[in-house]
């Protein structure tokens, strides 16, 4: 019987083919595969391609009609709230979350909507902002008169819209930063709870926010200094990932994730080590024949693999964004000088670091080496100062899943005892002066945003130049 063909009674494949298929040199072999299933892959993929494409195209025409609102936040300041408040606020904007189902994103290029969290220094003058799109200024302003009621909120003209768009600039140089984490995204860096110091029978708090404003107070003339968080609702997928890595990490089989340079750098020690297996199968296997591995427990960890689960677990458990932290330094170029406070942001955002968990570090610089570095450096430039301007949560470095009480860490109004000059608050108590009161008024980098005023009778004609008399 001719052994390329399998018969039953009742049925007889012919394998004639793929005997002769299988049978030829690899190169051959290689070539007739890709002949006979390469185009299905090749149309996959350009498949994928243009839906990216398609849903891309109609997301930009969706966000074109959104309208922006950039709010000044001023709160008292005497006010005594802890970050938590901010953490609540926090809680309040997950609200804004929509889905899409699948009409809505591939025919209305519907997206998720998303906020920005500001700190401005413009020539030495601070200010909290919030940029929000219309349809969410009501959340935003419930949110922040829940928790400080004698708040006020101003909009305020967007003042990114300074911001050259093109580099190199005449007048204006730039530096910007995308920070992004270390590890792993259920992995959270230090959060407020953990700077509450009990040095008397009172606790006391360092609020962390004193180092990163220091640095927002150490520009001058000419010097700008800004810092945005967007945030951008998300569901609870992300959670799965934390519940995951808790498993493993008890197990015992796994840490911190390790980089794609180091997995390739790696490969011929993995391929070695294959190979010694299957040469020790034999051995292996008998050595390994009978004992059977005990599941590990919680109580086999060390305390500092207990304490870290227990820091992923608090992490999942709360809330969490999308989130990316930019900054950005404008200066006039005969001023220019970034180390003034970009490296003591750089080290203010070090105090959240955790050696065995997660840490906030620059990602993206716009600054470039070696090969046509002044042409690239500027390329750059003038791409980051487009991210900012739009408050583009994907572009430059990778978006991360941050928490509440992580990003109440990160960006909360400062305690009365936090000394900051030229930090834009509200008065104790507001009322109505007296009549005739001479005031001085500083002028202010921010201006209010003006509404354009509607008449419902038209304007009156010029009036006729007078006539002239010879």
């Amino acid at each position: 019987m001719d052994p390329t063909i399998l018969s039953t009674p009742l049925v007889s494949i012919d394998l004639t083919f793929w005997n002769e298929l299988f049978n030829q040199p690899t190169l051959l072999l290689v070539e007739s595969l890709f002949s006979i299933i390469g185009w299905a892959i090749l149309s996959l993929i350009f498949f994928f391609m243009g839906a990216e494409l398609w849903v891309s195209y109609r997301q930009s025409k969706y966000t074109k009609k959104w309208q922006w609102s950039l709010l000044a936040v001023d709160i008292p300041p005497l006010l005594v709230q802890t970050p938590k408040a901010v953490e609540q606020i926090f809680a309040h904007l997950s609200g804004a979350q929509t889905g899409a189902n699948i009409g809505e994103k591939y025919w209305k290029g519907k997206k998720q909507k998303w906020f920005s969290l500001e700190i401005v220094s413009m020539e030495g003058y601070i200010q909290f902002l919030i940029r929000t799109e219309v349809e969410f200024r009501d959340l935003v302003e419930a949110s922040i008169y829940a928790q400080y009621p004698e708040a006020e909120i101003t909009e305020v003209e967007d003042y990114a819209d300074l911001l050259p768009g093109h580099y190199p600039n005449d007048k204006y140089d730039v530096f910007g930063l995308d920070f992004g984490l270390e590890a792993e995204d259920p992995y959270p860096i230090r959060t407020y709870p953990d700077f509450q110091y009990n040095l008397s029978k009172d606790a006391v708090f360092s609020d962390p926010m004193a180092a990163i404003l220091e640095n927002f107070s150490r520009i001058g003339h000419g010097e700008n200094f800004w810092m945005q968080i967007i945030i951008e609702p998300t569901g609870n997928k992300w959670k799965e990932k934390g519940i995951e890595l808790v498993k493993e990490l008890i197990a015992g089989g796994h840490h911190h994730k390790e980089s794609i340079l180091g997995s390739v750098a790696n490969v011929p020690k993995y391929l070695a080590q294959e190979a010694i297996n299957i040469w020790d199968w034999k051995f292996e296997h008998e050595e390994a024949h009978g004992k059977e591995e005990q599941p590990k427990k919680i109580s086999d960890l060390t305390p500092g693999g207990k304490t870290t689960i227990e820091a992923i677990e608090n992490k999942i458990s709360k809330i969490g964004f999308k989130t990316k932290v930019r900054v950005m330094y404008v200066a006039h170029k005969e001023v220019y000088n970034p180390s003034r406070c970009v490296d003591g942001l750089i080290g203010a955002l070090g105090q959240f670091s955790i050696m065995s968990s997660n840490a906030l570090v620059p990602k993206l610089a716009t600054k470039a080496h070696y090969a046509f570095a002044d042409y690239r450096t500027n390329e750059k430039k003038t791409l980051f100062a487009g991210a900012y301007k739009k408050r583009k949560l994907k572009a430059g470095a990778n978006p991360y899943i941050m928490n509440i009480e992580e990003l109440a860490t990160l960006w909360h109004f400062p305690l009365p005892f936090v000394k900051t000059p030229f930090m834009q608050k509200t008065e104790t108590k507001r009322g109505e002066p007296p009549m005739n009161l001479p005031v001085e008024v500083s002028e202010i980098p921010l201006r209010q945003k003006k509404k354009a005023a509607v008449s419902e009778e038209p304007p009156e004609p010029p009036a006729p130049p007078p006539l002239e008399y010879a």
